[in-house]
């Protein structure tokens, strides 16, 4: 305690704020800006106003800060007193969200008709004849009982559920947020950010309410377990270098002349934490489930979305927080690895449920992203930038084509055997989704080949030739799964109550774009990977 020349007395230091560099915060401040006026729009305007001013608004939010990512291309800085990295690796996978995202947005945002009263006053007017359209693929009153009255009611009454669009803002700003976190304080506040309105969304299903309602619920349990974990891990690891920044603790590591004790359990609580949040096994019990219940476009954001910053996040942790104790941690991430893939590529063979086999194809592609971080050098680094890319338009596509398969009643057909003639009734669409399934499968001439070859070649470089073995097998066992799809589609009589195929525009446009990035980038990969290897390097 101190006193000043006018003889008051000062009870306490001041504290200097730390610096705030907008400019390369730009993109995730302007997609919480925009989050945060989508919940002003939702409370004040008029309710048939509100969902071309939300579509609008979170469009153009997300365009604007890819813009933002593209002008700060170059960037190698961090910010707000060292607690955000802009470097190459965040804004590759900034970019790489921001995509998804817009074209995520484009498949939320679908409208289907809504179902009208057989009977009762108005039926049989002219009005009536014209259908009411609302958001598909979600429930329109939320807080009511599954198949109540409310429900009925507010589904005839065309009321649209636009809360939807700032909790997608607010998810994807804690996505753009994850991997670019410096310190793991910072990681477990993008983490929380990023994983409430996720928990919300899956309960959000119009048909199938209570399965959607237990998918919310698993994921909320998911998501404790994960934060749990991660926070343990914060903990051990500060306990082990006296900071939580990544740069900190990499220099307490190498300083340390004994045993890393703590560092070792706190890095194992940490990769647990995020572990669970890409799906890895043993660790995605519950994924399939969480996939098969939630709205399909929100299943397909997560596969896609979360993956991507949760790998992003834990490329961060390993190559600049722990690299020092590289010997430690690889041995067990490669066990990881190939438990992911052989569990991943098996269990899919016995699904008979579209869904569930893309989410069991997605674990299976978070083994073969693990071998890339296994390897831990630069080669790993770019190959896993160009794979997160590649697999986030794909798997996103590939669910737009789920939810464009329906039963008579609207619901989605996603029991295989309903697939049976697709190629003959509706032979572009089933065109697209087997040149996704190839390239899942890593068939030459699509992305997925490319993809899975630079990881597997960033694995034989870091010492690790043994996952390449387990990896091409494991490919071998997917592609059975993946071509039986193919096969059922192209080469089986259709039943005779076949399911019908909706063509929504704008969610055609998203799997357009995910179909024709997919050979696009089989046939001519270079400037992505080129453009993946200049931004492969971390800023500490």
């Amino acid at each position: 305690m101190s006193a000043d020349p006018r003889g008051s007395e000062i009870l306490a230091a001041s504290i200097p704020a730390p610096s705030i560099e907008y400019h390369a915060l730009s993109p995730i401040l302007i997609v919480f800006g925009a989050a945060v006026l989508g919940v002003l729009v939702d409370a004040f305007l008029p309710r048939s106003r509100r969902y071309p001013t939300q579509v609008a608004l979170t469009l153009t939010a997300l365009v604007a800060a890819l813009i933002a990512v593209v002008l700060l291309s170059g960037t190698r800085m961090t910010a707000v007193a060292d607690a955000v990295a802009i470097d190459g690796v965040t804004l590759f996978l900034q970019g790489t969200l921001l995509v998804v995202g817009i074209l995520a947005v484009l498949f939320v945002a679908e409208r289907g008709p809504l179902p009208r009263p057989r009977s009762g006053p108005g039926t049989w007017s002219r009005a009536a004849a014209v259908p009411d359209y609302g958001m598909d693929a979600f429930t329109p009153q939320a807080s009511a009982v599954p198949g109540s009255g409310a429900e009925r009611s507010a589904a005839t009454a065309g009321v649209t559920p636009t809360e939807v669009f700032p909790l997608l803002l607010l998810a994807l700003g804690g996505l753009l947020l994850f991997p670019a976190a410096n310190d793991l304080l910072t990681m477990f506040v993008a983490l929380e950010v990023l994983s409430l309105p996720l928990y919300l969304l899956c309960g959000l299903a119009r048909r199938r309410r209570l399965l959607s309602q237990e998918a919310a619920l698993k994921y909320f349990l998911l998501g404790a377990f994960s934060s749990a974990f991660f926070l343990y891990g914060v903990a051990l690891l500060y306990g082990q270098a006296g900071t939580v920044r990544l740069t900190g603790i990499a220099e307490a590591l190498a300083a340390e002349s004994g045993s890393p004790t703590l560092a070792l359990l706190g890095i194992a609580m940490l990769a647990v934490g995020l572990l669970f949040k890409i799906g890895a096994v043993p660790f995605q019990a519950w994924v399939p489930d969480v996939y098969q219940g939630a709205p399909t476009p929100i299943t397909a954001f997560m596969a896609a979305a979360t993956k991507i910053a949760a790998i992003g996040a834990l490329l961060r942790v390993l190559q600049v927080g722990v690299a020092e104790i590289a010997d430690d941690w690889r041995p067990v991430l490669a066990a990881v690895a190939v438990a992911t893939m052989v569990v991943g590529a098996v269990l899919a063979i016995t699904q008979t449920d579209m869904k569930r086999m893309l989410a069991y194809s997605s674990i299976a592609h978070t083994g073969f992203l693990l071998t890339a971080l296994v390897a831990a050098n630069d080669r790993g680094i770019s190959s896993t930038l160009f794979y997160l890319f590649v697999y986030g338009l794909g798997t996103l596509g590939a669910f737009a084509i789920v939810s464009m398969v329906r039963e008579s009643d609207g619901t989605e057909a996603t029991v295989l055997s309903r697939w049976a003639g697709l190629g003959r009734r509706a032979p572009w669409l089933a065109t697209m989704f087997a040149l996704l399934l190839l390239s899942f499968a890593g068939i030459p001439v699509t992305a997925g080949f490319v993809a899975k070859f630079a990881v597997f070649q960033a694995a034989a470089a870091g010492d690790a030739g043994f996952l390449v073995i387990v990896g091409v097998l494991a490919s071998a066992v997917a592609a059975f799964f993946y071509i039986r799809v193919i096969v059922l589609m192209f080469f089986t009589d259709p039943p005779a109550d076949a399911p019908v195929v909706v063509r929504p525009p704008a969610t055609m446009a998203s799997i357009v774009v995910a179909a024709a990035a997919t050979l696009v980038l089989g046939i001519a990969p270079q400037p992505l990977l080129d453009m993946a290897g200049r931004a492969a390097e971390f800023v500490g």
